[in-house]
């Protein structure tokens, strides 16, 4: 198993981008008096393809040789890695096939096709993805890029945070969500390096929390199918994000649904911006441990952007 550097995400910053943009960071007045911290959130919502994903399926994509990248690329997503990777496979030309939950918003699989991706529907559990995605790999020969279990894709991930790094100096905490584990990691192993007395904080949903179950146990617990209103964070940690995880994560704190919603909709009113409820999740956690974060610089992580208009939570 290669553990990426902080060399390989330097590669990747050089290599993603003409592909992505530099994303903004955005301040509130409003939140931080509510919260008594400065917050700083990097807004990845902004992001090509409506998330930080496409930092990493670019930067694994482009990393490809001719050879490889012929055969196509394949993964298995709930809907951002998904639709990041179609968007980078789009613009190599190369085919792209994403297996995804039956149940996963609409408005993602069509961002899947729309980019020139084919969908393949699985049941919503792990075990059923992972069936169905061993047989599409069988039948196309594509390369799989992991949503992130991949050392390519945490490195993509990991120029997220060099940025806001840059953008904010002198910051002492940075809160992500935390699903598979690929943008934790990625802020793991650049802050690690270039800013290693930040404090970093992974956030989760508690009806999804098996990260948080995890680092306690101090092993891998995976859930097979968790519902929570953060479609994004329901996969579990693997070998490759879990080594950031037990390494270099503070803590892992959890927020409950009517949490996540009550952020989501706070950002919507006083930032004016569109994000995810897995966006939401960062927020959710800070307004609940107020005592962690009083006082301090805090990098926020709003990692996407991509909503079905027509489910909204609160609708």
């Amino acid at each position: 198993m290669y553990i990426p550097t902080y060399s390989d995400v330097e590669a990747a910053h050089a290599r993603i981008m003409p592909y992505i943009h530099r994303t903004p960071v955005l301040t509130s007045s409003f939140l931080n008096a509510l919260t008594g911290a400065e917050l700083y959130f990097k807004c990845e919502n902004f992001q090509k393809a409506g998330a930080f994903k496409a930092r990493g399926a670019s930067n694994a994509v482009f990393g490809l040789t001719d050879t490889e990248a012929a055969r196509g690329v394949a993964t298995h997503s709930s809907g951002n890695h998904g639709l990041c990777l179609s968007y980078a496979a789009g613009r190599r030309g190369i085919p792209c096939t994403v297996v995804m939950p039956r149940t996963a918003p609409q408005a993602k699989k069509d961002a899947v096709k729309g980019y020139g991706g084919r969908v393949v529907e699985c049941e919503p559990s792990t075990s059923s993805r992972e069936a169905v995605f061993a047989k599409v790999v069988a039948e196309t020969g594509a390369e799989f890029v992991h949503p992130y279990n991949d050392h390519r894709v945490i490195a993509g991930q990991g120029t997220c945070s060099r940025e806001l790094n840059e953008q904010v100096p002198g910051l002492e905490a940075v809160v992500a969500p935390i699903g598979g584990g690929g943008m934790i990691s990625g802020t793991c192993l650049t802050l690690s390096t270039v800013a290693p007395g930040v404090k970093i904080y992974a956030a989760e949903p508690k009806q999804a929390d098996d990260a948080a179950r995890s680092f306690r146990a101090g092993h891998i617990i995976a859930d097979d199918a968790p519902e929570t209103v953060a479609d994004g964070l329901k996969v579990p940690l693997k070998e490759l994000t879990w080594q950031f995880v037990q390494k270099h994560v503070t803590d892992i704190l959890t927020a409950e649904e009517d949490e996540i919603i009550e952020a989501m909709k706070l950002i919507w009113k006083r930032m004016k911006i569109v994000m995810e409820p897995s966006s939401a999740v960062p927020l959710a956690t800070i307004l609940k441990n107020p005592e962690i974060f009083r006082g301090k610089r805090v990098g926020v992580i709003i990692t996407g952007g991509n909503v079905d208009l027509d489910k909204l939570p609160w609708m």
